[in-house]
């Protein structure tokens, strides 16, 4: 079947685990309207299924997410939003994530960036490849950030190495990364769905009742609010999205090369 005729996001069960596939890979998973969609209507699905007792999220190709497709644009459009909130609405679907009561674990079997190191970052759980990228480049391309990345990063790695990676917008790898505490552990790519499952399987066969409320215990005593984060963040996004600055970052990006931002 071709690629444009497959589900882009695919639910697949394994005993008590259920498994959201990223499977648009020629597009690195890339956040396209149609990709949204069908995550944020896969996570509804699962939240049915009232037998699932871990969830694993992965993708398919060389990208776990490659954040914003510059061709569908960087906010989803129309029902007469307001800047923000269309800033918002691109990050609503892998919000939903957060509505899921069993803990999640991330599969990075591929670069994640921006909106879909975001997405990574809304797992509870995280197994990298040791070789793949990681970060927000939202500063070289001009973009307030998104995603509550602002908010999440500083609490994984803490403020300094948030700083330095938000600042300059340069990735990280899986091996790095690990070693930073962003990921519960870091293998080979080849080993990421594995390891993610194995892990898996580990919580599902913990008292599913405890998961869930150990799950929510600790969110709740963090204060750990990404919406909200996300939200905050909207604004200075839907700000910067129309200046200069963005318009030269996504250009250099498009044309792999270095940005020359005016401050305009």
């Amino acid at each position: 079947m071709p690629e444009s005729q497959a589900p882009a996001v695919i639910i697949e069960r394994q005993g008590s685990l259920a498994l959201l596939v990223l499977n648009r890979p020629a597009n690195r998973n890339s956040m396209t309207p149609e990709l949204l969609d069908a995550f944020a209507a896969a996570v509804a699905s699962v939240r049915q299924m009232t037998d699932v007792r871990c969830v694993v999220v992965t993708g398919r190709g060389g990208s776990f997410c490659a954040g914003a497709d510059f061709r569908s644009g960087v906010q989803r459009t129309g029902d007469g939003r307001l800047g923000a909130e269309r800033s918002f609405a691109m990050y609503t679907a892998f919000l939903s994530l957060l509505d899921l009561e069993v803990p999640v674990v991330g599969a990075l079997q591929g670069h994640a960036v921006g909106g879909g190191f975001g997405l990574a970052m809304v797992c509870d759980l995280r197994i990298a490849s040791e070789s793949a990228r990681y970060g927000a480049n939202f500063a070289r391309l001009g973009l307030g950030s998104g995603m509550a990345i602002s908010d999440l990063l500083p609490r994984l790695v803490g403020v300094p190495r948030a700083m330095e990676m938000l600042l300059t917008g340069k990735l990280v790898s899986g091996e790095q990364g690990a070693l930073w505490g962003l990921f519960n552990r870091a293998v080979p790519a080849d080993e990421v769905l594995p390891a993610a499952l194995e892990l898996a399987n580990d919580i599902a066969l913990s008292a599913p009742i405890v998961v869930r409320m150990t799950k929510r215990a600790i969110y709740q005593n963090l204060g750990w609010d990404p919406r909200t984060a996300a939200w905050r963040e909207a604004f200075g996004q839907a700000a910067t999205v129309d200046t200069a600055d963005c318009a030269e970052g996504v250009a250099a990006l498009l044309e792999k090369r270095l940005p020359q931002f005016a401050g305009r």
